[in-house]
């Protein structure tokens, strides 16, 4: 798998943001002094664009070929809160349907060769009345803006509006990414911290050869603040990380229901390694977009604790997705309290269990996986129609469990060395 991720190379070549009139006050609107300074960069065949020490205020940061962005110990890139800082619209993905909306914070669409490195601080500057805001419904029952617009969004791509007419941004309300990098290849990601993103934090999409090492996710407190989404991607490292989510720290997707279907890529060749997940709805999940089919995730040597994960470990579709997830190892993961399951398939996600397409979900092992407390060591929901298939745990101790386990609608499920609170558990069907 690693033999496919190699890390970009760039020329020898340095320009820094505060020769282009870049002013690290807090104060001064750098996005032109950024965008010069990449130009340039790239014009000359690419390179690094220096960040100084400083608080530098900006709007969207869009990445050409052989680029660079390299934050300096004390640098912060402040992000604005003005909305109409990220247009015009650019082709992008929300919730794993293609449409024209906000840029991403920082993005790239069709480049090769990218990379955010250094030591600083990327800030996307949410807060609850700026982005997050636009989650929150009515106190008469009415909903939030942004259920408004992706519903609009949802049904066009149910329809087959074409992605070019699905045009949202001003007078909408669905929030960007802080970091989308969209049909690109070779990405690099290395060193920085992102914190308190409008959204999802980082989610390349239809990449390839993508390495996030060293990276640092702070976004607790805000909605659906993933820490790294791979989606629709190919060969990708994520190292050394420490994630403090207020949703999945790691999530791989690939499209979601008409749309995924349309786009048909699946997201494959994965590797996750000693990675820390500190808080957030799940620890590595897949799904639930996941139309165009995952496979190939390895997950090892990662350390999830401290103050608490709802699940460790989350696989979740429902009848609407379809695709299949297969060929998935999780292993040697050390997992404190979880506030639900430390293993979870469900197939039932947001209690859809009918629908026209079924997922695949088989070929799931789970080696030297520990856990010191929680209700459940797992969870495993299938379908009548399509249950879950061929799961292997193996050499797994599960500690402090208050309920035991679920299994329903699973053929296959293979325990080897596997206890619970202590005691050998062979047979998986039903509760201790």
């Amino acid at each position: 798998m690693l033999a496919h991720v190699r890390r970009p190379r760039f020329p020898d070549h340095s320009v820094t943001i505060t020769d282009y009139g870049a002013v690290g006050d807090d104060t001064t609107d750098c996005t032109a002094a950024l965008r010069a300074a990449i130009k340039d960069c790239a014009a000359a065949g690419g390179g690094h664009v220096i960040v100084p020490p400083g608080t530098y205020r900006t709007g969207a940061i869009h990445l050409l070929d052989r680029i660079d962005l390299h934050l300096e110990a004390g640098a912060t890139l402040a992000f604005s809160q003005d909305p109409a800082a990220y247009l015009p619209v650019v082709h992008t993905r929300f919730e794993g349907m293609e449409c024209r909306n906000y840029s991403p914070l920082i993005y790239a669409h069709g480049r090769r060769g990218i990379a955010l490195t250094g030591s600083g601080v990327i800030d996307g500057r949410g807060d609850a009345t700026h982005w997050w805001d636009w989650t929150k419904g009515g106190q008469d029952g009415s909903p939030s803006p942004e259920r408004v617009s992706k519903d609009q969004l949802r049904a066009w791509a149910e329809e087959g509006v074409p992605v070019a007419d699905r045009v949202f941004g001003a007078g909408h309300h669905l929030r960007p990414n802080m970091i989308q990098f969209y049909d690109c290849r070779d990405v690099l990601i290395e060193g920085v911290t992102v914190k308190d993103s409008p959204m999802w934090n980082i989610h390349p999409v239809l990449c390839r050869n993508v390495t996030v090492s060293g990276v640092t996710v702070e976004s607790p407190d805000g909605p659906n603040n993933d820490g790294c989404n791979p989606e629709s991607c190919a060969y990708v490292h994520i190292t050394d990380c420490t994630f403090n989510t207020g949703d999945d720290c790691i999530a791989f997707k690939a499209g979601r229901d008409a749309d995924g279907r349309r786009v048909d890529v699946p997201c494959h060749s994965a590797l996750v390694e000693d990675c820390r997940m500190q808080d957030g709805h799940g620890g590595v999940t897949i799904g639930s977009e996941m139309t165009g089919g995952v496979s190939n995730i390895l997950a090892r040597n990662c350390h999830m604790d401290s103050p608490q994960l709802d699940r460790a470990l989350r696989l979740k579709s429902n009848p609407l997705r379809g695709g299949y997830i297969t060929d998935v190892v999780f292993t040697d993961i050390t997992v404190g309290t979880v506030g639900d399951a430390v293993l979870e398939i469900a197939l039932d996600y947001e209690n859809v269990d009918t629908g026209d397409y079924y997922p695949d979900v088989h070929g799931i092992e789970l080696h030297r996986v520990t856990a010191a407390s929680g209700p459940l060591a797992w969870n495993l929901i299938g379908n009548d129609a399509n249950p879950i298939r061929d799961v292997l745990l193996r050499d797994c101790a599960f500690e402090g469990i208050e309920e035991g386990w679920v299994s329903e609608n699973v053929e296959g499920l293979t325990l080897h060395g596997v206890t619970v609170n202590g005691e050998p558990v062979q047979d998986g069907t039903a509760p201790a």
